[in-house]
């Protein structure tokens, strides 16, 4: 999507993508049998052979969509999908690798099934719970994954250009945008302690996936004064988009999201581009565990007693949600906070996902109160959303 390039190939080139065509399919095959994640799950020799000679306009292959699940078997706290978009064409010449990886990640959606948009805050309801800290997080655009340097430095490019019309925004929307190469050590370090701002990837999954080669080319961060609303250029896809703050005013930090987010893509539309996006697959993203609308709305809350608890795990299933630690998704829980957020993406809308945080944080909340004082929980066990 970006810049557009109609000769647009993979930064390290396929020909080790044809070479492998002079061998059968059973000896490329991967050995997937200690393997756990979607796409083990999902891929067959049969399926294998069907596709491996087949490779999007931008030249992403079969090989280069499951590598990460190949290079990484399992993972200590989550189920991971274990494939990857190079772009928006994947999941139509690999759909049926990808159909069935989404439905199984995704909860039985299937091809057949449309996606629904709602950035409505005001369809929120919400009341006076005051969790520590609360983080909204959507990816948009394209994915990163497949495309060269010149890429990159284009989708930066573009995007600082279109920022620079944010900064004539008043109220919580001012702020300025900073190149991720121009900045000390020491600038880049704060504002990673702070949460602010990504790090260069170090998690085999990202890369595998080659996501931090050309680092940091190409990377960049925008915020506003407040640091409450925050874009993330080039991280894992184009953009990331992220309201946060403290306290417990969820509906303060959507808003801002929905307004953000309305006016961002407001800004590309006038120069011609767009999120991708279709009826089907909602936003699509480079991850499949991220379709759909590419939201994750965490909230920071303090679970000492019900995280000890043997239906913990079974309570956020039920509420369709997931736990992990504060520091990110490869990190434990400390002093028994936990980052809870809601498990789905895909199928639902924005509004649908943050009330099932807002609900389930709320009784969660309830719990650990009971908990505390010596009482019981069986009366306050949720029905499976």
């Amino acid at each position: 999507m970006l810049g557009q390039q109609p000769d647009v190939t993979m930064p390290f080139g396929n020909t080790h993508n044809k070479m492998k065509m002079n061998y059968s399919a059973e000896q490329e095959f991967p050995d997937l049998s200690k393997h756990n994640n979607h796409m083990a799950k999902v891929l067959t020799l049969e399926m294998y052979t069907n596709l491996r000679d087949k490779e999007t306009p931008s030249g992403f292959t079969l090989d280069d969509v499951i590598q990460t699940g190949v290079d990484n078997p399992g993972h200590p706290f989550i189920m991971t999908v274990g494939c990857v978009a190079g772009d928006e064409e994947t999941y139509e010449v690999f759909k049926d690798l990808m159909d069935p990886v989404i439905e199984d990640r995704h909860g039985g959606y299937k091809p057949t099934d449309k996606h629904k948009t709602d950035l409505n805050s005001d369809n929120l309801q919400v009341n006076d719970n005051k969790p520590t800290q609360i983080l909204i997080k959507v990816g948009k655009f394209n994915p990163e994954v497949c495309l060269s340097l010149s890429d990159l430095l284009t989708s930066c490019v573009l995007t600082s250009d279109l920022y620079a019309g944010l900064d004539t925004l008043e109220g919580d929307l001012n702020g300025r945008y900073y190149a991720l190469k121009n900045m000390t050590e020491e600038e880049q370090q704060q504002l990673i302690d702070d949460h602010f701002l990504f790090d260069k990837p170090v998690s085999p999954l990202l890369l595998a996936s080659g996501m931090a080669r050309d680092w940091p080319d190409g990377r960049g961060i925008w915020h506003n004064d407040n640091k409450t609303f925050l874009v993330w250029v080039n991280e894992e896809d184009h953009l990331r988009v992220i309201s946060m703050q403290k306290g417990g005013n969820m509906k303060e930090v959507f808003t801002r999201f929905c307004t953000g987010l309305t006016k961002i893509e407001d800004l590309f539309k006038e120069r011609s581009h767009e999120f991708m996006w279709n009826e089907h697959l909602g936003y699509v993203l480079t991850c499949p565990s991220n379709l759909g609308t590419g939201l994750r709305a965490g909230v920071h809350v303090k679970l000492p007693n019900l995280s000890k608890h043997e239906q913990f795990g079974e309570i956020l299933k039920r509420l369709r949600l997931q736990k992990r630690g504060t520091g990110g998704v490869d990190t434990a829980a400390v002093g028994g906070v936990f980052d809870i957020s809601n498990a789905d993406r895909l199928g639902f809308s924005e509004v649908e996902l943050v009330q099932m945080v807002v609900d389930g944080v709320n009784l969660l909340v309830d719990m650990e109160k009971r908990l505390e004082a010596g009482e019981s929980i069986d009366d306050l066990m949720p029905e499976q959303k």
